[in-house]
């Protein structure tokens, strides 16, 4: 079996769902689990209203909630007609006025609790595949509609929540894999769990893919798919690099290093799962289903060493220094700044020492200030905002001297100044700071160098 994740603009209309239910059906003899998102902009929508509601009031909350039921009811007159346009329309009702008694409970009280925020959440995704689901039965298929929440098991940390393996692998075998198995098409939702109990949760954004991946591993899944609105993954970024190159073939290495550091193609945790069973992923484009994308494995067919494969990077990054005699010859110093950034649940990108300063990155502001109070308690600190984190990634960069000093040249070459470096910690990649106007003509002058036309 396999399992096929579609993305928010994969299904953002009637047009789109109908192509989705071709690649769907004409994939069926594989028997596909579908795991799909929400409808474009959906979840940020739905993100937006219920954060508002405290503050905005209830009449323009309820506005915002009728906004959502005419958009998802359209897709239903696009695609249905007669007694099944009915039927779907009263679902799509049933569930907007669940949204509307609980963003008017909001909006009364003044109070927005995570567990809330998740629960609002979730509406997109078990909308889209409502429609779907229903779409595909028109067509003939024999699909049936699985809720995410009663087999994606998490822990209860709201908008955050950790999925628990085992209880998983349980119920994808006790509930999925039987319908798989008589031939049936299952389709669910990305991004959505529920704890022990059933309370809903979400396992953060971007978290379909995940999903998908869990799904995939769950189940021995021979192939996850990730369908989006772009080829495959790319040399760079393309709203940048106009004419970056589809990728064909790379390691599950290099797309957990190009996902953590800005690919936005996949999410960071897809791959671990799949990495486990050694499931292979392929990302392809809905909208041009004949071309190849991007498989990821295990050991690529190209051997240890091709050199630069991708270059991503990540904007908007903070880079922190802390300096102090007493990190010299002292143990436990960076305990003591690391323990500081765990007890805010802050993350580290990239960190550099010398004798008596370290420097790091983060890539939110959350927190920060807090965590700064706490650091002038370690040492002086220096605080830098707008700074980007380029990472140029490739099997075997590390054994690769002329790579790595091809990478520096050229930004010597364009006069580009750099704040950071990290080089050692992966085999695959070397990492660097520099400034946030420099971007563009970094990612640029980096493609050229490595990918020339």
């Amino acid at each position: 079996m396999i399992v096929m994740k579609f993305g928010g603009t994969s299904v953002e209309d009637a047009k789109a769902m109908r192509n989705v239910a071709g690649i769907v059906m004409t994939n069926a003899v594989r028997r596909p689990l579908v795991v799909a998102s929400a409808c474009a902009g959906v979840t940020n929508a739905l993100l937006t209203l219920a954060r508002s509601s405290p503050e905005a009031g209830r009449e323009h909350a309820l506005a915002q909630v009728e906004e959502l039921r005419v958009r998802h009811r359209k897709i239903a007159h696009d695609l249905f007609s007669g007694e099944v346009l009915f039927t779907v329309q009263s679902q799509i009702d049933a569930m907007m006025d669940e949204l509307r008694d609980l963003v008017k409970s909001i909006a009364i009280l003044g109070e927005l609790t995570e567990r809330s925020l998740d629960t609002i959440a979730g509406f997109g995704e078990r909308l889209s595949t409502l429609l779907l689901c229903h779409h595909m039965k028109q067509q003939g298929a024999d699909c049936v509609l699985v809720s995410a929440g009663d087999v994606l098991v998490t822990s209860a940390e709201y908008t955050r929540a950790v999925p628990l393996r085992e209880a998983i692998d349980e119920r994808a075998s006790r509930i999925i894999a039987p319908l798989l198995e008589a031939g049936q098409i299952v389709i669910t939702q990305g991004f959505l769990g529920a704890t022990e109990a059933g309370v809903p949760t979400t396992i953060g954004r971007g978290g379909s893919d995940y999903s998908a991946a869990l799904f995939g591993a769950a189940l021995n899944a021979e192939e996850i798919q990730i369908w989006t609105d772009v080829d495959g993954v790319m040399t760079s970024d393309p709203s940048v690099i106009p004419n970056a190159k589809v990728i064909e073939e790379m390691t599950f290495r290099e797309a957990a290093e190009l996902a953590y550091f800005g690919a936005k193609v996949l999410h960071p945790a897809t791959i671990q799962p799949a990495v486990e069973k050694n499931i292979p992923v392929r990302v392809l484009n809905s909208k041009r289903p004949d071309v190849g994308g991007t498989v990821i494995v295990s050991e690529g067919s190209f051997g240890a060493r091709r050199g630069v494969t991708s270059i991503a990077y990540k904007e908007d990054i903070t880079l922190i220094t802390i300096t102090s005699t007493r990190m010299l010859m002292m143990h436990g110093f960076l305990a003591r700044v690391f323990a500081i950034f765990a007890a805010h649940r802050k993350s580290v990108d990239v960190i550099a020492t010398s004798e008596v300063s370290l420097s790091l990155t983060v890539d939110s502001q959350e927190n920060l200030e807090a965590i700064f109070g706490e650091l002038r308690s370690v040492g002086a600190i220096e605080v830098v905002h707008d700074k980007s984190i380029f990472c140029v990634v490739g099997e075997g960069l590390k054994s690769s001297p002329s790579a790595v000093a091809k990478v520096f040249r050229t930004l010597d070459e364009h006069a580009i100044p750099v704040s950071m470096i990290s080089l050692g910690a992966s085999e695959i990649n070397v990492t660097f700071v520099v400034e946030g106007k420099d971007i563009q003509r970094t990612a640029l002058a980096l493609h050229e160098a490595f990918f020339p036309d």
